[in-house]
């Protein structure tokens, strides 16, 4: 299954953009396996991509294999870990959007040496 969300922003740094993936991918593969055990996921692959232009493109693509027998809608399962993943992603480009707006309201109100 795989999902596009578009996310209007500001540019961020190469190292901001990895950390985007990094968390979707970590929340992605912490939500399977508080609902799965680690002995029923046969092959998992959590791939993030993103594309920075007019916007922020996350595209997540989650693969998961279970045995015959374990009883989970597998589908089910991955969208509930791609919106819990978005919802973490959009907290941190909050937190970072709030934190430029907070550096920014600093460097305003800092007096002029002249």
């Amino acid at each position: 299954m795989k999902k596009v969300v578009h996310i209007g922003l500001p540019k961020l740094s190469e190292e901001e953009l990895i950390e985007v993936g990094s968390i979707a991918q970590e929340v992605i593969i912490d939500y399977i396996f508080d609902h799965l055990a680690k002995s029923e996921v046969r092959d998992m692959e959590v791939t993030a991509r993103i594309n920075h232009g007019e916007t922020l493109d996350l595209e997540i693509e989650v693969f998961i294999e279970v045995p015959i027998f374990v009883k989970v809608d597998v589908d089910s399962l991955i969208e509930e870990a791609i919106d819990k993943a978005y919802e973490a992603v959009e907290r941190y480009l909050r937190r970072k959007s709030d934190e430029r707006g907070e550096e920014a309201e600093k460097f305003t109100e800092e007096p002029r040496e002249g």
